[in-house]
């Protein structure tokens, strides 16, 4: 076994053991002083043990692989289908795995402190932290799963283990009566995704006869089993990556603690569906339609997600449909034939989401308040989280020269030039996605500068705050993720670095990016940064005329329908739930009163023919022999009767 295929391998493995070993802790009883719980703090050295030996890993993968590699044995056979059990490295593989593992890890550290209650750091600690930091591990076990999986069914295992987590991470605080809600959202709109996905795999391993990727990524597949393979998996991109229709479970996430909505909007959940379609994009290159179908998607989600974060006053919920815009950008940049720039795009977003998150976290750690009308003037008094924000908010944003302003640049280039020149799909998917870009650009800077002034700048809204930088185990996750989010992009510039963004080990595929290097920067910028200036721009100005008031009140009577989300939850409702509610009704009622209405019913007609019999053999013996009499008497005349007519 190579040094790199043993890399690979403990990837996932690492984690795991360290997510199960976590599980059989004991939950900590809740401390009074003195310090931590021993639970408690085993649940610590087990998380972050488990994380830095991942991000290790995933560094030494990173150093030593030169040439592509694979390995695998076979698990099942099934009369010729066969499952193997293997890894499938490459350098994109390298580089997403040290991303996935580097926000693990500061995850992991930032709740340490996050998670402690009470006015001093070892009080009243969350007493329920060793199953959290367990499933912690499990998360970025099964996300690394899907990194180096080299077998379809290996990578829907940590594909389902992953929707699993979050369902149990969002639900983490039982104190608060939305986070079981939001938890069973994300775990039902999801799985609507993912039986497409499951069928998808099937289809696609029944064609190639075996789930390895190799061999079905190397099979000739016929042309309608491959289209309805790839529009069944878009589906399960759509659920876990948080594509419109199925994007509605994101924002309600936001129930969960403040780290776990880092690691599911940074690096693991919402990054998973966009990895396999990059792994998997020599098949959607050969069916246009699927690549238009993600396009159209695409740019719905960029936009919608845009134009609600505009309209939001809660800061996580800003954070939140960012996301789903900013995954409108990668999942675009694949539909118009550019996955090396989703892949770049994916990096950079999940250095300066996740410190976005954590920074969010520091201000709600400190003041208790996520609402952006309840903050203002924290600048003074939370510099460190000032700056920190600032540059998540600038990478998010597209300023140059921070790392979010040069993978968006590769997206809207792709774009363009698949406009202009065509690609994979149709050229109107180019169009539609550029001008999606494009204006999803000048609204990000609206509403992360109109973010930035409402909560640190100006007066403080509520007298009662007393706010603080956080403690040193939380600052330093913050300050150490700025250093990607500021300074990631410029890898752009290295032809190394774009060729180890290319997503298969077999040829390359067609890309509308150049080979060396990655970011191109000519005239097309200009557009992009004037946009820019005039999102940011317009929020400056409205604030300025009124620095106690909220800019987002020029959008008038539209703020209520963006603050929805364009009801999309409601008719979802609607169409969806209660349809499905009202025949679940109608099905217990049939169910309670026609089936087991006949089985009862059945059941007392003969418990009363029984006692009526019961009671006939209890009679009497005058009784019996009149009875007797009267029978033979009956007989006698029926017999008599009989033989008169005969």
């Amino acid at each position: 076994m190579t040094a790199p295929i043993l890399l690979g391998t403990l990837l996932p493995v690492v984690p795991l053991v360290a997510g199960l070993i976590g599980l059989l802790l004991p939950p900590a009883p809740q401390a009074t002083g003195g310090g931590e719980p021993r639970a408690r703090r085993m649940a610590i050295v087990l998380g972050t043990t488990g994380a830095t030996l991942s991000l290790v890993l995933a560094i030494a993968l990173l150093a030593t692989l030169d040439a592509p590699a694979e390995a695998s044995r076979t698990w099942i056979d099934f009369g010729g289908l066969v499952v193997t059990l293997g890894i499938r490295l490459d350098p994109t593989v390298a580089l997403v795995a040290v991303a996935v593992a580097a926000v693990a890890l500061a995850v992991q550290v930032y709740s340490i402190g996050y998670l402690r209650r009470g006015p001093h750091d070892a009080v009243d600690v969350d007493h329920r932290y060793p199953p959290y930091a367990a499933q912690i591990s499990l998360f970025t076990a099964a996300m690394l799963l899907v990194v180096v999986a080299g077998d379809l069914i290996l990578l829907l295992v940590g594909w389902e283990v992953m929707g699993l987590c979050s369902y149990l991470l969002i639900a983490h605080d039982r104190r608060l009566s939305e986070a079981p809600a939001a938890a069973m959202k994300a775990f039902l709109v999801t799985r609507v995704g993912d039986v497409g996905f499951l069928l998808g795999i099937a289809l696609l391993g029944v064609s190639a006869g075996s789930f390895r990727i190799a061999d079905v990524l190397g099979r000739d597949h016929n042309t309608g089993i491959l289209t309805a393979a790839c529009l069944l998996l878009l589906a399960g991109v759509a659920g876990k990556s948080a594509q419109f229709p199925l994007h509605t479970w994101l924002p309600d996430a936001m129930a969960g603690p403040t780290p776990i909505s880092a690691l599911i909007h940074a690096a693991t959940m919402v990054a998973a569906g966009v990895y396999v379609v990059t792994r998997l994009f020599p098949l959607f290159e050969q069916v246009p339609v699927a690549l238009a179908v993600l396009g159209v998607a695409a740019s719905l989600t960029l936009l919608l997600g845009a134009f609600a974060a505009a309209a939001q006053d809660d800061l996580k919920r800003v954070l939140a449909w960012s996301t789903v815009s900013q995954l409108g950008y990668l999942t675009g940049a694949l539909a118009v034939g550019a996955p090396a720039a989703a892949l770049f795009h994916l990096l950079t977003h999940a250095a300066f989401k996740a410190l976005l998150f954590l920074a969010a976290g520091a201000v709600i750690h400190a003041v208790g308040s996520t609402l952006m009308s309840q903050l203002g003037g924290l600048r003074q008094t939370m510099p460190v989280t000032f700056w920190s924000m600032l540059i998540g908010l600038g990478a998010l944003a597209g300023l140059p020269p921070l790392s979010g302003f040069f993978s968006k640049e590769a997206v809207l280039y792709a774009a363009e030039e698949a406009a202009l020149h065509g690609g994979p799909a149709p050229a109107w998917v180019g169009w539609s996605v550029w001008l999606a870009g494009l204006a999803g650009v000048a609204l990000t800077a609206w509403y992360a500068t109109r973010l930035l002034l409402r909560t640190f700048l100006g007066e403080p809204r509520s007298p009662m705050l007393q706010p603080h930088d956080p403690p040193a185990v939380m600052r330093w996750p913050v300050l150490l993720l700025t250093v990607p989010a500021a300074l990631l992009g410029l890898a752009g510039f290295s032809g190394d670095f774009t060729g180890r963004l290319q997503p298969s080990l077999d040829e390359p595929s067609a890309n509308l990016l150049p080979p060396d290097p990655l970011v191109q920067l000519g005239p097309t910028v200009l557009l992009p940064l004037a946009l820019l200036a005039l999102g940011a721009g317009l929020a400056w100005a409205r604030w300025r005329r009124d620095p106690t008031g909220d800019p987002a009140t020029m959008l008038g009577r539209l703020r209520p329908l963006f603050a929805r989300a364009f009801r999309l939850d409601d008719l979802q409702h609607t169409l969806v739930i209660r349809p499905v509610t009202g025949l679940a009704a109608g099905t217990r009622t049939a169910d309670e009163v026609v089936v087991d209405g006949v089985v009862t019913g059945s059941g007392r007609a003969a418990w009363r023919l029984g006692g009526v019999l019961a009671a006939w053999h209890r009679a009497t013996l005058p009784r019996a022999a009149t009875g007797v009499l009267a029978g033979a008497l009956l007989l006698g005349l029926v017999a008599v009767l009989i033989g008169g007519v005969a």
